[in-house]
């Protein structure tokens, strides 16, 4: 395996590059580099399932943030929360 620019724990650096600099957090683009470079999953069939961020209530977004325990969350705008969850 040839190796990579952003060690050994990143499989595909073209991809991860690409969703770092459209803002996908690290972790994200990591995760999401690893899972095309793996030929056992396909992580492009499997998003699409839920609507965007954009469409749901401030309410709805700070349920999932209090999920995933987001700081600050109780005083984010929906913009914010939209932000904040996206980052995660």
């Amino acid at each position: 395996m040839a190796s990579s620019r952003h060690g050994p724990s990143i499989k595909d650096d073209d991809t991860y590059e690409a969703l770092r600099e459209d803002g996908a957090s690290k972790q994200k683009a990591a995760r999401i580099a690893n899972a095309q470079a793996n030929d056992s999953q396909h992580p492009s069939s499997k998003g699409g399932k839920k609507p965007s961020y954009d469409e749901w209530t401030r309410d709805e977004l700070y349920r999932r943030a209090r999920e995933l325990d987001i700081d600050g969350r109780s005083s984010m705008s929906k913009d914010q929360l939209i932000t904040a969850l996206r980052d995660t």
